[in-house]
């Protein structure tokens, strides 16, 4: 068997892997046949010597780079079996694509013909990120008595809440669809390849195309033009609300997986990821229930986590593995690794959130923050033919920290800035905001985020959260529990509320109708009227290291 490739000995000082690169093979010619006559496309990595487990990996953005150099040739350096598995209807797999709905289903017919194979160890355990990650959830519902353990990363357990958990559909999915609709059908390395780089050189050209379906009424059709044929799942994902009683989004919601697992798990996550709320439950849920689970959460976006966050977390990642699957002494000195953001300071925790004491703050008139101030009204009007736009924030692309200065500039935005701060906050946990809220049309959304305004000026955006009001059920005071957050304001610096109706693209803008949202045309705006005196952002505030 030949030496490890320059190429693996790259990638490992380059994600600072330790120890040198072993041999190994790769048999790229494996298909695994289901039940049903469809047939998937997989390859073997095979390490030399004696082998320190097998571990499974399953996406759908095919077998070559950038995914096998991070989830897959890693591993088989340091004498894993990996086998890296070819979702149905993806990159030389058969089947139709239907993204979500097949998995854990796929999932056990997989893990059944895995066992069965001659190299098999015994156990095996699952890596990836994103929907890699999912894959792992979607096989956890139903555990299979061999999986020993598991690193989740960015990796939700339900896509139809990421889709209307909020009431309003996230259209990352329009981008997303997009990059699958144009990934070669085929396993074939160079074809992959030469499709990876068409997608990245024709990056800004795709965006200007997409801009009808962003712009065109209603939703579903201009999807459907744009993807001539293709994402046919866009239509039913953009037309379909009820995510709670519609039995189409049943086969996508893993929530019971929470409680049936039963091995560690390593997850992680980014303060600016599209899943970080996920992570955070997943981890919540895991502890309560005294299970062997560890988070590591960095400063990224959803790409940078397997970018930047890489030579962190694929580390973290061996280590985890060599523990449990191996019984090695665990390299990671506690439960809890995450940096908080405003530093540079990682923080190794036993728990988190640590205990936290709420700091109240009140919107006042004139566009201040701090305490409460007599009950006097604000308001805005948002007009769905001009939507407030997404300005940062946890997207699949372009988000992260940005200076949302113009953002709190808008006329369809409320802004109220605190006064400098006497001395360094930190905030952890979820922060909540209460409004005294309501809106001449019953058809509205609300959007709020907490910024920091430095001492040059400039504005930055720290966490947020989004909610499209019931008719029926929301009523004074509106509570929304806005993301997870690790941050240190710093002295001199003030404290920022942005209040908004829409968040575009992130999120479909209300129509301010009853129409669908997907097959709608209509466009009505809708004036909020905010009462300054019982309206308020609860921080928790931590201890200040």
């Amino acid at each position: 068997m030949p030496r490890a490739t320059l190429r693996d000995r790259l990638v490992s000082r380059l994600l600072k892997l330790p120890g040198e690169p072993g041999p190994f093979g790769v048999d790229r010619g494996v298909r695994i046949p289901l039940s049903d006559g469809v047939v998937l496309a997989a390859h073997h990595y095979r390490p030399a010597g004696t082998p320190a487990g097998t571990i499974l990996v399953r996406g759908p953005y095919g077998l070559g780079a950038p995914f096998a150099d991070l989830y897959a040739r890693p591993y088989a350096a340091r004498g894993y079996h990996v086998l890296f598995v070819s979702c149905r209807g993806t990159a030389g797999s058969g089947g139709d694509f239907d993204p979500m709905r097949t998995e854990k289903a796929d999932g056990r017919e997989v893990v059944a013909w895995l066992v069965g194979q001659s190299w098999f160890t015994g156990t095996f355990a699952t890596i990836g990120p994103s929907y890699l990650g999912y894959t792992q959830w979607a096989l956890l519902d139903d555990p299979p008595a061999e999986m020993a353990a598991a690193v989740i990363t960015v990796g939700p357990h339900d896509f139809a809440r990421h889709a209307w958990g909020n009431g309003a559909m996230n259209l990352d999915l329009v981008g997303w669809s997009d990059m699958m609709n144009r990934q070669p059908r085929t396993d074939n390395q160079p074809g992959l390849l030469r499709g990876q780089l068409a997608q990245i050189l024709g990056g800004p050209a795709r965006k200007r195309a997409l801009q009808s379906v962003f712009t065109d009424l209603p939703l579903a059709d201009a999807g459907e033009r744009h993807y001539a044929g293709g994402a046919r799942w866009f239509r039913d994902r953009v037309t379909r609300p009820d995510i709670d009683t519609d039995p189409y989004w049943a086969p996508m919601r893993h929530r019971p997986a929470l409680d049936a697992v039963r091995i560690p798990i390593l997850l992680h996550s980014g303060w600016q990821d599209l899943f970080l709320g996920q992570t955070y439950d997943q981890y919540l849920h895991l502890r309560e229930r005294g299970l062997d689970v560890a988070l590591t959460i960095g400063p990224w976006t959803h790409p940078e986590v397997i970018g930047k966050g890489a030579p962190i977390l694929i580390p973290e990642a061996l280590d985890w593995l060599a523990a449990k699957l191996n019984g090695h002494t665990l390299a990671r000195r506690a439960p809890v690794r995450l940096q908080v953001t405003g530093t540079k300071q990682w923080r190794e925790l036993a728990a988190w959130p640590p205990p936290t004491t709420d700091l109240a703050l009140h919107p006042r008139p004139g566009g201040g923050l701090g305490e409460e101030p007599p009950s006097v009204e604000a308001g805005f009007t948002f007009d769905p033919a001009d939507p407030t736009p997404a300005v940062g924030g946890p997207l699949l692309d372009g988000g992260g920290v940005v200076d949302d200065g113009a953002l709190a500039a808008r006329a369809d935005v409320l802004a109220f800035t605190g006064e400098p701060l006497p001395a360094a906050v930190e905030v952890h946990g979820t922060p909540v905001v209460e409004l005294a809220h309501r809106t001449d049309n019953p058809h509205a959304d609300l959007f709020v985020r907490v910024s920091e305004v430095d001492a040059d000026g400039r504005s930055h955006n720290v966490t947020e959260g989004y909610r499209r009001l019931d008719p029926a059920r929301d009523s004074e005071p509106t509570r929304l529990t806005l993301l997870p957050v690790a941050h240190r304001f710093a002295a001199g610096s003030r404290i920022r509320l942005l209040i908004a109706g829409g968040c575009y693209p992130q999120f479909t803008r209300n129509l301010g109708t009853d129409e669908n949202p997907g097959t709608g045309t209509k466009l009505v705006p809708a004036r909020h009227h905010l009462t300054l005196g019982p309206s308020r952002l609860l921080l928790p505030i931590g201890e200040t290291a």
